[in-house]
Order: C-alpha cells, then structure tokens, then sequence
C-alpha cells in the first residue's frame, strides 16, 4: 500500500524553480533512498513533503489523506515526522525532556524506556542537556525524537552527515533494526553506499528533476548511472 504519493510536484524559493514535475511513491514497510548530488533538491523534497514548503503545482498524499497544501504540524500530527538536517535539539533541556516534550502531543507515543533500549548511549545521558551532547547523540536524539512519536513515516535528511565512522556504524545499526521493525523510511544521504545498504529502493533527482528510479541492487549494478549522477 502507498503510504506516500509525491506526484508531480514543482516547488519554488522565492523566484528560483528548484523541482521540476517531482513524482515518487513510498509504500508501508519498507525503506526508500533519495540520492543525487549537492543542490539536486533533496532535501527540498522532503521539506516539500513535510509542508516547510508548499509546491506551486502538483500534489501530495500520505496515507490516502490530501497533504499538498496541509501546515506542517497538521502533517506532523498524521504521523510524517521529518528528521532534519540541523537536528535543532533543544540544547536547554535534557535527553529526557527533549524526549517527552516530543512525545507529548503523540497519540499514541512510544515508552520513553523502549527509546532508551534502542539508544542506550541516550539512556547513559539521559540528564545531559542538548547544547553537551556529541555530534553524534545529537544526531540519535534527533533520530529518538522523531521515533518516540510512533510515527507511519520518517524523513531523514543527511543523518550521516559529519559524524564519526562509528557513529555512522551504529545509526545504521539501529536504523536497520527500524526497517526490521517495519518502520518506513525515506533516506536523504550523500553516504551512498550506507543509504543503499539500507534502502530497497532508490529514486535519483539530478538539478531539480528525478532521473532514476529502480532497486538498490540495480542501481548497485549500474556503473553509468552512479558515476553519471553520484559521483561514483
């Protein structure tokens, strides 16, 4: 089943046409990586999706509801949690508040103690405020805010970025123990290769426009397509 429908959608900063007739499907249960270079629109895809920006034209749908035009907190609440790129914890509050801060407004959240069996580093800094926290357990604070809400669909914009190789190790550990789980998940990442060790399917945009859609495995297999499009 389609959980999310992007379906050709053109969005704008100010004057500037950065989508350009964007169309991509998510279904239920599984993990999609949206790849491309910097500037290929990425990231403005997924804020496009979360309501931060409402496209000109086309149209959005997540779980067979309407969104395209929707604010972003009556998106949040249908349970499309985007986890973005800055991860804008709240450096005055603790692991633990920040976690049920995020959780209050769920209808149904997650035990604030089953977050801290899948983020035990979060459980051992758990009275640690946001602003002393590493890069790295800001990056699964971000991730366990998003996750604590119980939510159909999670965005991940660049949750790879600058950390550690460890670190990267242990998100996509816990990232695919989620996607075991059944949890949905759209992947932004320039990590190429960690994003299609998760994902079984990848869409490519390339300056505005999707210009591949297949398996990991394929594109994996697709020597012009990922040097053409990724560098690779």
């Amino acid at each position: 089943m389609s959980l999310l429908e992007i379906d050709g959608i053109n969005s704008y900063y100010g004057d500037s046409h950065v989508l350009f007739d964007v169309s991509m499907e998510v279904r239920e249960g599984e993990v999609v990586a949206l790849l491309g270079r910097n500037g290929a629109g990425k990231s403005t895809t997924l804020l496009t999706a979360a309501g931060v920006i409402h496209p000109h034209s086309g149209a959005i749908r997540f779980a067979g509801k309407t969104i395209t035009r929707s604010p972003t907190h009556e998106i949040a609440l249908l349970g499309l949690q985007l986890v973005p790129e800055e991860r804008r914890v709240f450096g005055g509050l603790t692991v633990d508040e920040n976690l049920r801060l995020a959780a209050f407004s769920a209808s149904s959240p997650w035990p604030v103690d089953r977050i801290y069996e899948v983020f035990p580093r979060l459980a051992e800094r758990r009275r640690s405020h946001g602003r002393h926290l590493s890069g790295g357990e800001q990056q699964m604070l971000t991730i366990a805010r998003a996750l604590i809400r119980n939510p159909p669909l999670i965005l991940l914009d660049e949750p790879f970025e600058g950390l550690a190789p460890a670190i990267v190790q242990d998100l996509l550990r816990i990232c695919d123990e989620l996607a075991r789980q059944g949890q949905t998940m759209v992947i932004v990442e320039q990590n190429v290769h960690a994003a299609l060790k998760l994902c079984q399917r990848v869409y490519i945009l390339n300056n505005g426009h999707m210009v591949y859609h297949g398996s990991s495995q394929q594109l994996l297999d697709d020597h012009d397509t990922m040097s053409r499009y990724l560098g690779l």
